[in-house]
């Protein structure tokens, strides 16, 4: 920067650098190539009577220097300090190798994998599939194309979309900025979109296509101040005008070639790069805010820290051994902490992540033989019901030997679990080494009975089931309840499903039953750096192994709170860092010997404790145990078990009419040909159903209450985590519970 100075010379003073200004000047329309740089600590500059001879000035002159100031504010800009480590080393800053911010694990990944496929994206238009460096390159460019239309470190971009690799590039890229997404899926409310976007305080929205954005539009236009719009699908023409009237709008592909535009503009021009200071994302920063999709109460906005993240990607390969190559099926939504964590995980370790719809998974299954699928309770019900409704309509001699099968290599399994040592047991006090004795004994000489009617049944039965499903090495479900039956339907096919535990507020992992020791009933050990306790709900005392009580949880993974929210936030996280997870649940005592020897430590998980129904008689009951019953009957769709404050139990129950119709038909309540239930027959075969399933339990279920409708995600009965919204179903059907009980 040169300028001219006569008389009345002036300087032009510019800042390239946080503490240094550049001065050039010159006098008498002669050029002096001089370059002075002033440390300065101030905006603004007061220059006095200057006299002497300096740099070329001649001697004795004297004269006033009127400056003329003119700044250029630089723009700070936060970095994920291993994926961008080229702009931290132009300003001298030192790049550890370890992972500070979750968008690092790009460029190990890219170094490492390069050419290998990362993601399979069939069901949108375009189909993709990118590898490794190519979904690098991807989220840089998105990044940078975030800054370029004024995306700042700490801001909140919310991030409202379903399943797809650009979901990721938009999640990534946005963590790389150091701003804050906000997500949530689709299939949730407008009311609901619009309270989590404001209470973010969210400076632009990222939507998945025009269809959703053309359903919150209205209310977002007049309730929410939008500084710029993205769609990742779909074509921009297809937008409400109204919704869009003096808002930016881009589309997927503008952000990424803003990027690509910009990113080459500061690798070729270095006053571009001086323009600009680049500090490093700390681990501690918050990385994105999750809002929980509780069963009851209004969502909460869950901080999760770089370092919380972070921890789940180092440490859940003990529960997930991934090899390069294994292909993942993903289904879930991706902003669920559970489907994002193992995300982020596997894309560390080389595999391929294919991602499906619910109405197509069990045609991907087939096509693409996945090694694993993370999934939630609800996927591996369905699952389950589907194989048993293939078995339940084909001919009678078939159906007879897969069941006699079934009952063989359950009953295998059983004796197995005994001679192995990993049935569960809360009993404190081991047995004697006698007892333990014959117990082993006894259990090896009835597996090794039954061995060969299962080793059979693998090579005619299940290995068909195999074919069709896939799953080779585990099915990891988590984010509920597995029902028992199910867990034991697919120990005895041999498809291997290990059951975790976690929470939106532990990010979420924090234990998980392990290849090695997949402990039917328990959610397993604790995952690495992470402890549990069991305390009294009452009196807050630790509880012994064995002892029921409230699960609390302590670990780096564990949340820093909620947003605005530090009400909330001292209710549930104590000064020592003691997560108060709700749950209902005790530890596996420690035996040295007997059939539960090997199950000292694991975590078993009884029900939540906001779901306990306190009845008139004082006697607390556990909901979830009667339901698992319940829900191994075919004709029994959905339950919600009811009763607070009543003196007996009752139920809501939805009927899957296609299979009550056929055991009616072989109980001979109708006629062969008949093609319906009557509403009286419906509710006897329902209820007898119910009793005959849950009398093994502690309670029974008394009235009944049959309804048509299904609980779904988009009549609101639902979580967008397939969860029953059991106060939502309480006050939908209200009248008909307490006419229920008169």
């Amino acid at each position: 920067m040169m300028m001219m100075m006569n008389q009345n010379p002036t300087m032009e003073i510019g800042s390239l650098r946080s503490n240094l200004i550049w001065v050039g000047h010159s006098s008498n329309d002669r050029c002096l190539h001089s370059i002075k740089f002033y440390p300065f600590h101030h905006r603004s500059i007061f220059p006095g009577k200057w006299k002497g001879n300096r740099d070329g000035f001649f001697p004795n002159r004297h004269f006033h220097v009127n400056c003329k100031i003119q700044t250029q504010e630089l723009q700070i800009r936060k970095c994920s300090p291993i994926l961008e480590s080229s702009l931290l080393s132009r300003d001298g800053t030192l790049v550890s190798d370890e992972w500070k911010a979750v968008p690092d694990i790009w460029r190990t990944s890219a170094e490492k994998y390069g050419d290998r496929i990362a993601i399979t994206d069939t069901y949108h238009d375009p189909p993709s599939a990118l590898t490794y460096k190519q979904l690098e390159q991807e989220i840089l460019d998105f990044a940078e194309g975030l800054r370029v239309i004024g995306i700042k470190p700490d801001e909140k971009l919310s991030l409202f979309a379903d399943n797809s690799y650009r979901w990721l590039v938009v999640d990534q890229g946005s963590m790389t900025t150091g701003a804050i997404n906000v997500v949530r899926g689709s299939r949730s409310s407008v009311e609901e979109l619009l309270q989590i976007y404001n209470h973010s305080e969210s400076v632009g929205l990222a939507v998945d296509n025009p269809e959703l954005f053309n359903r919150i539009s209205e209310a977002f236009h007049s309730k929410a101040k939008i500084r710029f719009i993205i769609l990742l699908w779909g074509d921009k023409s297809s937008l409400s005008n109204e919704g869009v009237e003096g808002i930016p709008v881009y589309n997927y592909k503008q952000i990424i070639q803003s990027g690509q535009d910009s990113r080459r503009a500061i690798h070729d021009s270095s006053d571009v790069r001086e323009s600009y200071v680049y500090e490093a994302i700390n681990s501690d920063d918050i990385a994105t805010l999750v809002y929980t999709s509780g069963t009851t109460g209004n969502p909460k906005g869950v901080m999760l820290t770089h370092q919380n993240l972070l921890h789940q990607i180092h440490n859940l390969w003990d529960i997930v051994p991934a090899e390069v190559g294994d292909r993942f099926l993903s289904m879930l939504p991706p902003w669920h902490a559970y489907e994002r964590a193992c995300e982020y995980f596997t894309f560390t370790h080389g595999v391929e992540q294919v991602y499906t719809i619910v109405r197509n998974l069990k045609d991907d299954l087939r096509q693409y033989q996945p090694e694993y699928i993370i999934s939630v309770p609800l996927v591996y019900e369905t699952l389950y019901s589907g194989i048993q409704k293939q078995i339940s309509t084909s001919s009678a001699a078939r159906k007879l030997i897969a069941l006699t099968f079934l009952r063989a290599s359950m009953a295998y399994m059983d004796f197995k679990r005994i001679y192995q040592g990993t049935y569960l047991s809360r009993n404190p006090k081991q047995p004697s080494i006698l007892v333990s004795l014959f117990d082993w004994l006894w259990a090896r000489i009835i597996a090794a009975i039954l061995w060969p009617v299962h080793v059979l049944a693998k090579k005619l039965v299940y290995s068909k089931i195999h074919s069709a499903i896939g799953i080779s090495k585990a099915g990891v479900s988590g984010g509920g309840s597995l029902p028992a039956h199910v867990d034991k339907f697919f120990e005895a096919i041999g498809v291997k499903v290990q059951n975790g535990y976690g929470l939106t507020e532990s990010a979420p992992v924090v234990s998980a039953r392990r290849p090695n020791l997949n402990v039917l009933g328990s959610v397993g050990h604790p995952i690495q750096h992470t402890e549990f306790k069991i305390v009294d709900s009452e009196s807050g005392r630790v509880l012994s192994p064995g002892e029921i009580g409230i699960v609390k949880v302590r670990g780096p993974q564990v949340m820093k709170g909620y947003f605005k929210n530090p009400g909330a936030t001292e209710q549930v996280l104590d000064k020592e860092g003691w997560l108060n997870t709700g749950d209902v649940g005790w530890i596996a005592p420690h035996h040295s010997r007997g059939r539960s020897r090997r199950c000292g430590g694991l975590v078993v998980l009884q029900g939540r404790a906001k779901d306990t129904i306190v009845l008139s008689t004082g006697e607390n009951v556990e909901p979830v145990e009667l339901e698992e019953a319940a829900l191994t009957s075919p004709v029994i769709q959905q339950i919600v078990v009811i009763g607070q404050d009543q003196r007996r139990l009752g139920a809501i129950i939805v009927p899957n009419k296609e299979e009550a119709l056929l055991l009616a038909k072989v109980l001979s309540i109708v006629d062969s040909n008949a093609t319906e239930l009557s509403q009286e027959n419906l509710k006897n075969l329902i209820y007898n159903e119910l009793r005959k399933r849950t009398s093994a339990c502690s309670f029974q279920i008394g009235p009944i209450l049959v309804v048509d409708e299904p609980f779904t995600i988009d009549g609101g009965l639902m979580t967008p985590t397939m969860k029953i919204r059991r106060d939502k179903v309480v006050a939908l059907y209200k009248e008909q519970i307490d006419n229920l009980y008169k």
